[in-house]
């Protein structure tokens, strides 16, 4: 023999807020669990629980009176909130079905002009075409970067640079050693050798 199936947390909350509107009356807490296990079948220590969330979803008012707290509903609440939720379900609605219809609208427009034609597919394969082309004179562009105009001039100024740089140098040198053959009377090839100095040595 199968077991009984149980009364879901939804229709324990139905039937707790069923008493309320059948009632019309002020009740503690204490009243309420009471009525609801003895009336509605849901044992008490379900009840607090329930109550609070039906407080949350203002489906239950409540106050304090004293040191006790009273709890109370009227179905005309419920009912104006149902309205109220419906009323704001509709005009989203109605505000989502304004967006999608220019969305739609805003498609058809956007196709305009771009129809599959014989004459679009051709542009469109040109187009690619020279994407394919742009790409390829791009890479081919890197390959030969170094030899950018500007940057060889920038090369050549340096390099200018460069050998007026070692020419002083190559003078200075040239100009020790004819001071040390004069001074000492020490031969050039002798001073070549000692100071490493190459027989080809002369200005660039």
């Amino acid at each position: 023999m199968s077991k009984k199936k149980g009364v879901s947390a939804e229709e324990k909350r139905n039937r707790i807020l069923q008493l309320f509107y059948e009632k019309k009356d002020f009740f503690n807490l204490k009243e309420v669990e009471k009525l609801g296990q003895k009336e509605k079948g849901v044992k008490s220590q379900y009840i607090k629980d329930i109550v609070q969330n039906l407080v949350a979803d203002g489906l239950v008012d409540s106050d304090k009176i004293g040191t006790s707290i009273y709890y109370w509903s009227d179905p005309r609440k419920a009912i104006n909130a149902k309205k109220r939720t419906r009323s704001d379900i509709e005009d989203k609605l109605e505000e989502y079905n304004k967006r999608l219809k220019k969305s739609k609208n805003g498609l058809l427009e956007a196709k305009i002009g771009r129809e599959e034609t014989t004459e679009r597919a051709a542009l469109l394969k040109r187009l690619s075409e020279l994407e394919e082309e742009e790409l390829a004179v791009n890479q081919e562009w890197e390959k030969y970067k170094h030899a950018d105009p500007k940057l060889l001039e920038t090369m050549t100024g340096e390099v200018k640079v460069a050998k007026d740089a070692v020419n002083r140098w190559t003078e200075n040198i040239i100009l020790t050693k004819s001071w040390c053959r004069n001074k000492f009377g020490i031969d050039e090839k002798t001073l070549d050798k000692q100071f490493a100095i190459p027989e080809d040595f002369d200005y660039i």
